[in-house]
């Protein structure tokens, strides 16, 4: 609860409560991380954050990783894991998690050839997600699955995400609403779609103009300030609020990242005043 505290300081009063807490997404801060690990968690630090998602240790030894995190009163919420980890090594992925201490365990692509993705691969990913999320339950953490864009192609009547979150069994959904909407799909109209499918957000605004495809790709410097670009940030976060998803993590993959972040933080602690 210390960043609720400390942002609203910094930013004045908002829409955080004791339900909603805004976290970071470290890959937003690679490129920092490659030069000072130290003073890029500190950064996080002095912008009141406390949640963040991540899962590597930078190269250096998991407790010296973990020290600098508690010196900086970072919590690492979630981690990430590859796909091929989660269908043959899903004990490297427990261990991982479980050292971490995170809660929730989030996968962000499904390898595939070339920009092949049909059915055939959604109900592989599909089948691997439901039988690693039933050994990750076992051990207290929760599998989730961050669609990338591709997954929102046409399939019958509905997409291929649809059939993915109609066969969800052992697993849940982080919804990343940037590549939710650059993959053509309404990430607020998802929400309120599936009300209990989604435990986690990356909360990420698209550059007004941008048109949207179904490969998952786009140019970094693509991601703006949120509130600033195409995408419902304000209509995301209260429908959040109202399905009582509690973690929503900025994820900022642009060059600017470091003076974007502040402001993206304003923006979010204005909504409801």
């Amino acid at each position: 609860m210390k960043n609720i505290i400390i942002t609203a300081i910094l930013f004045g009063s908002g829409f955080l409560s004791q339900a909603q807490e805004v976290g970071l997404q470290l890959y937003s801060l690679r490129d920092q991380f490659k030069v000072d690990v130290s003073n890029t968690l500190g950064l996080i630090e002095e912008w009141g954050i406390t949640n963040i998602e991540g899962g590597g240790t930078y190269d250096m030894p998991m407790e010296d990783f973990k020290t600098l995190l508690a010196e900086h009163n970072l919590n690492m919420v979630s981690v990430g894991a590859q796909f091929g980890d989660l269908e043959n090594d899903i004990d490297k992925v427990v261990k991982n998690a479980k050292a971490f201490g995170a809660t929730y365990v989030m996968c962000a692509w499904v390898p595939h050839d070339d920009n092949k993705w049909d059915l055939e691969e959604t109900q592989h990913a599909t089948d691997v997600f439901n039988k690693a999320g039933k050994i990750l339950k076992k051990n207290g953490l929760t599998l989730a699955y961050h669609a990338h864009g591709y997954e929102f192609r046409p399939y019958k009547n509905a997409t291929l995400f649809d059939y993915m979150a109609e066969h969800a069994k052992d697993f849940s959904f982080e919804l990343d609403v940037f590549w939710a909407q650059h993959g053509g799909a309404d990430p607020l109209a998802l929400m309120k779609k599936y009300p209990k499918k989604f435990v986690l957000l990356h909360l990420k605004d698209m550059q007004k103009g941008i048109v949207g495809n179904n490969t998952g790709h786009e140019e970094d410097d693509t991601n703006v300030v949120l509130g600033t670009g195409q995408v419902d940030i304000s209509g995301i976060v209260a429908e959040a609020k109202k399905l009582g998803i509690k973690y929503m993590f900025i994820e900022d993959e642009s060059s600017d990242v470091v003076s974007q972040v502040p402001k993206s933080l304003e923006y979010l602690s204005q909504l409801e005043k």
